[in-house]
């Protein structure tokens, strides 16, 4: 699954293309509220945290472990973790969760890169950290229908980009750069669903 295989100049290899599609069709079905995307979220996390060993990006690699973990239990969040055990609605974050959030973050990603810096081989703790971190937080506000999801992932998408682009992995900077594009109309989407006061 790792044989190099040239994607319309790309080059790439079978296991990256399949999480590239799983990935895209995990957002997608995010963006319409469809628990199914838990599903393909915890494959898409499998697959490519085979991909990320192989890049050295240890701190993505255990992220998708967690996004495992996560990822199960937003799948029954969404189903279950609304009042009266019902299917959760998009809410929005008050300012005492944003701060709580940023603040776990910060701390996420000093945790983080020292671990990654010390006992890894990795050469770019910090930014590997401080994604991780992100994207962890991201995972979390998603699992709770929280708005603010998309804000953190288009920020955390930005840097991924550059990030991959550096490791050599041009497919999923692509994915990145495209899911940049659709954390923006999930942003569009879920803020206009709180503002009409839409069920889920």
């Amino acid at each position: 699954m790792n044989d190099p295989l040239d994607l319309l100049g790309i080059i790439t290899n079978p296991l990256e293309l399949i999480s590239f599609v799983l990935a895209v069709i995990t957002v997608l079905l995010n963006i319409r509220q469809n628990h199914w995307a838990w599903l393909f979220s915890i494959a898409s996390s499998a697959t490519y945290g085979i991909v990320f060993f192989g890049a050295r990006l240890y701190g993505d690699m255990s992220l998708q472990v967690v996004f495992i973990i996560v990822s199960a239990w937003g799948w029954y969040q969404w189903l279950y973790g609304g009042a009266r055990h019902e299917p959760l609605v998009v809410t929005r974050s008050t300012a005492a969760g944003w701060r709580y959030g940023i603040i776990g973050w910060l701390a996420g990603f000093v945790l983080l890169a020292f671990f990654l810096g010390h006992f890894t081989n990795t050469d770019v703790p910090n930014i590997d950290g401080f994604l991780t971190a992100g994207s962890l937080l991201g995972q979390l506000l998603l699992s709770r229908k929280k708005v603010e999801n998309w804000i953190v992932w288009i920020v955390v998408d930005i840097l991924y980009v550059g990030l991959y682009l550096y490791k050599g992995l041009m497919l999923t900077a692509i994915l990145y750069a495209v899911f940049v594009v659709l954390a923006a109309i999930g942003l569009y989407t879920w803020g206009r669903t709180r503002a009409e006061g839409k069920p889920a």
